[in-house]
């Protein structure tokens, strides 16, 4: 058989894995992708991921590719990988790619979503996938901090400083804020993100909220080019890659 180049998009629940990326004598997702598809394929496979999430991230739309002569036709690979998988991780679609197909410089759009709750009762069913905050927050003064941040800008503030890319310039398409009952959404959708950038934002964008800042202090943070200018960081089980655009 020629061979192909594979993408997966991937849906996972992140709070028992170590992140996304392989780590010697951490359970990870790519780790556990990596053996699945090379238990399916009879042979060593190498899965490559677009997105690095954290320790406790989850993701509804994750991408990830691998080459491969297997046999097997393309349209059964999603659910012949997602049946060696753990419960917590499936394969949501397989698609051939052309050659030169890039995973990460080809990357438009992703779009992540965090979510708070912020009811007086923690919300047991969904703890895992939020950061339970009884508070009361000002999502007007949020939503008017959040539209500081849209457009190509410096992010260095809310990078951690274990980011050591060369540019910490992004842009961002949109940073929303809405609430449902007593939870309550942040979406930023940008053309790529900094280590931590996401949870620094909504951290940042909390204590907006929470009264400790007006929503004009954003531009100040922006200007700073210093984590230590930002806000608290959002715990990780909050946070979702929802989609990735190409």
């Amino acid at each position: 058989m020629p061979l192909r180049n594979i993408k997966l998009t991937i849906a996972y629940d992140g709070f028992d894995y170590s992140g996304w990326q392989v780590q010697p004598g951490k359970r990870t997702v790519q780790g556990e992708l990596v053996e699945a598809v090379s238990n399916l394929l009879g042979k060593r496979t190498y899965v490559h991921g677009a997105s690095r999430t954290d320790a406790g991230v989850s993701a509804l739309g994750q991408v990830g590719l691998f080459e491969t002569d297997s046999p097997i036709p393309t349209e059964n690979l999603a659910k012949a990988i997602t049946d060696k998988l753990p419960a917590d991780i499936a394969v949501l679609e397989a698609v051939e790619e052309a050659w030169g197909f890039d995973l990460m410089s080809s990357v438009t759009n992703k779009l992540y979503r965090y979510t708070i709750f912020t009811g007086r009762i923690r919300p047991v069913l969904h703890v895992r996938h939020c950061w339970h905050l009884s508070a009361k927050l000002d999502l007007t003064a949020m939503a008017r901090a959040a539209e500081l941040l849209v457009g190509k800008k410096d992010f260095k503030s809310f990078a951690s400083a274990a980011d050591k890319r060369e540019s910490s310039v992004r842009t961002i398409f949109r940073c929303g804020v809405k609430s449902e009952d007593e939870a309550v959404y942040v979406d930023v959708e940008g053309d790529g993100f900094l280590y931590n950038m996401v949870r620094n934002i909504v951290g940042t964008l909390v204590d907006v909220g929470v009264g400790r800042w007006e929503p004009e202090k954003i531009s100040e943070i922006l200007e700073a080019r210093n984590r230590t200018a930002a806000g608290r960081l959002a715990p990780p089980q909050g946070l979702c890659l929802m989609w990735i655009k190409y």
